[in-house]
């Protein structure tokens, strides 16, 4: 196997720079930088079947992904979860064809662990030591864990009310935890003040992490066969699984795997911090940042994102739609994914299920579209949602 990675594009300007040094955003404009592969040459050589056999994580796509050398994947065996048809949930919906991408059951127990196998892998290709990150929980946790596996310095920064689990996880790793008072935007803040000769791996503010991230968009094209979903439901926080699918999905099309069509991509956010919503119903291409962001997903607690405009421009290229539910009903599907199809989804996850059925009610899906929920991590993660019965 070998990697046909050619070098780093700018998403806005199309500047190009070098995959061999190390960059953050774009120099000339300050946007997200894409990398960029030798498609035409994929095609030629490269066949479905070739995946058969391969082990079965994010790096049997190893020919699409940006690490050279096989020697620097930092991997956990991340990757490759269950697509679930949700036989019960659609059975109150008379509806065939809905499915749930499991992202809990990754390294971790959530879908950051596919975005930082890939980045402290090319961390480590790069020769890069010490890595930081502002997360809302999850993504520390897997930075902290592929880090370790890695031996590198790992700093994170988390908002001091970050459910504990997430915080313990860090620490279990031997990360340097930095609690901070705010959310994820301040996190940042603070690691961008601590002056620290750090690398930082925030959301899409490195090439790498949509680069594992958009293995979801890869897997799921494999286990509908080489076609696609009608419809992806995705929570949406900082946005790289939604830029990430969209990403893979153009790349199969031009290796000749997958055909033109794309599944309407709908993001769902809380009504307690929805800035790419309202930035969607405003026909804005950037998102403003949400003062005084709340919710019990702390995943989507993210009030200003880098790739706000990546976002927006997908979501309408793709006819879907961006629209927020409630934490209330966030907490009453997380009870129904459970007690219906055996997934303990998180608060991200769970809130695709209940923008689902908002979907259904005002016509913009129907019953016999295929549609796909990410769950984007484990419930077991959030445990104080849970209420225990009192005993007698």
């Amino acid at each position: 196997m070998r990697s046909y990675l050619t070098h780093l594009e700018c998403t806005n300007c199309q500047q190009q720079f070098s995959a061999q040094e190390i960059h953050t955003l774009c120099s000339d404009c300050g946007k997200v930088l894409f990398a960029r592969y030798d498609l035409t040459s994929v095609k030629e050589i490269w066949k479905k079947s070739d995946l058969l056999g391969r082990k079965n994580d994010i790096w049997r796509w190893f020919e699409i992904m940006p690490v050279l050398s096989l020697e620097n994947v930092i991997s956990l065996g991340e990757g490759a979860t269950p697509l679930l048809h949700a036989h019960s949930l659609g059975e109150i919906h008379n509806a065939k064809q809905l499915y749930i991408k499991d992202e809990g059951l990754n390294p971790t127990g959530s879908f950051k662990a596919r975005g930082l196998s890939a980045a402290v892998s090319k961390a480590k290709e790069l020769g890069i030591s010490s890595i930081a990150i502002p997360s809302a929980g999850n993504a520390a946790a897997a930075l902290a864990a592929y880090g370790s596996r890695a031996k590198m310095e790992i700093h994170v920064f988390m908002p001091n009310d970050t459910p504990a689990m997430m915080m313990r996880e860090a620490v279990v790793y031997d990360a340097n935890l930095h609690l901070v008072d705010g959310l994820i935007n301040q996190a940042g803040q603070e690691l961008k003040a601590s002056a620290k000769n750090w690398f930082d791996v925030s959301t899409l503010k490195e090439p790498y992490r949509a680069e594992g991230k958009k293995t979801m968009g890869l897997e799921l094209a494999e286990q509908f066969n080489w076609s696609l979903p009608e419809a992806i439901i995705y929570p949406t926080g900082g946005g790289t699984g939604i830029v990430g699918m969209w990403k893979a999905f153009d790349e199969l099309e031009q290796i000749g795997w997958i055909g033109s069509e794309r599944p309407q991509m709908i993001s769902v956010q809380s009504e307690g911090c929805a800035p790419i919503v309202r930035a969607f119903e405003k026909g804005d291409s950037h998102a403003e940042l949400w003062e005084d962001a709340k919710t019990i997903a702390p995943g989507m607690r993210v009030p200003v994102a880098v790739a706000d405009y990546l976002m927006l421009q997908i979501i309408r290229e793709s006819n879907g739609t961006a629209l927020t539910v409630s934490d209330a009903e966030i907490h009453s599907s997380i009870h129904r994914m459970a007690s219906q199809e055996g997934v303990f989804a998180a608060p991200e996850g769970a809130a695709t299920y209940a923008a689902y059925e908002k979907l259904l009610a005002n016509g913009h899906l129907q019953p016999e579209m295929s549609v796909v929920l990410f769950n984007t991590g484990s419930g077991m993660k959030t445990p104080d949602l849970i209420t225990l019965p009192t005993r007698t």
